[in-house]
């Protein structure tokens, strides 16, 4: 993957932002991705499905499995270099007839990182569509300074915040629209959102945010995972990554040996 994510590509992200790389995972995992957000969406009935959050991955060995896996980790190290940690995930997983929207925002507002080196990789567990709610993007905006998010509830919202209007011209919007295994990259700064889901169809896809090892994580209580390569001199706080245990986690190909 590091050797297709050529000069070329590097110059266009740097140039509008965000990237789409097609067919990154296959059928077969996506089909365990999408009954572990099943799994997931039975096990927590008091959060809404949009809201699967960081703090459940940390006793998770297939959440895990899949922010691991080698194909992801070679797209983040062609942007971010060869040692790199998981600093969050989140499911982001719009029901049909009534997914919620997330407004404009640039992501970086909400880090607390240092330096603000970081990619997100957006992982398409259902196929993302217009109709659905797909990720939308404005590109050029990576330029602009993190802006502080406003609370924003004239509407029910993922993030319950947005960046001022004054920085949003939806008229250059663009819908990333993705097939289930593809996956789309973006800069902490770039200005993207996503419309809510009233179609027939659920949108699930997973953000994972990589850092490289030199970034600082300025919250002590923040835990994060060593993903490839080395921790480096910077002292962040990792967690080991949870054992499997039948009884409690969803079985999946590779589970027994998970952890060990």
């Amino acid at each position: 993957m590091t050797a297709i994510v050529n000069e070329e590509l590097h110059q266009k992200y740097e140039q509008q932002g965000y990237l789409v790389f097609p067919d990154v995972l296959d059928a077969d995992l996506m089909q365990e991705a999408k009954a572990h957000v099943d799994w997931l969406i039975a096990k927590n009935p008091h959060l809404r499905p949009e809201q699967l959050h960081t703090d459940l991955i940390y006793n998770d060995p297939f959440w895990l499995r899949l922010v691991s896996d080698e194909r992801l980790l070679d797209i983040a190290q062609a942007f971010i270099g060869p040692d790199i940690a998981l600093f969050a995930s989140h499911y982001i997983c719009k029901p049909a007839f009534n997914g919620k929207p997330v407004l404009w925002h640039q992501d970086g507002s909400y880090w607390p990182l240092d330096p603000m080196k970081v990619i997100t990789l957006w992982l398409a567990v259902d196929d993302s569509t217009v109709d659905n709610g797909c990720l939308r993007v404005i590109p050029g905006t990576q330029h602009l300074h993190l802006q502080e998010m406003k609370g924003s509830f004239e509407v029910e919202n993922v993030l319950g915040s947005e960046i001022e209007k004054k920085y949003v011209d939806e008229t250059k919007a663009v819908d990333l629209v993705l097939k289930s295994g593809s996956v789309s990259i973006h800069h902490p700064n770039i200005i993207h959102g996503s419309k809510a889901n009233l179609s027939p169809h659920r949108r699930c896809g997973v953000t994972i945010r990589y850092i490289p090892t030199s970034t600082k994580v300025l919250m002590e209580q923040r835990k994060i995972f060593l993903m490839r390569g080395n921790k480096g001199e910077v002292q962040n706080h990792y967690a080991e990554l949870p054992k499997f245990d039948a009884n409690e986690h969803m079985s999946f190909r590779g589970s027994e040996n998970f952890g060990k």
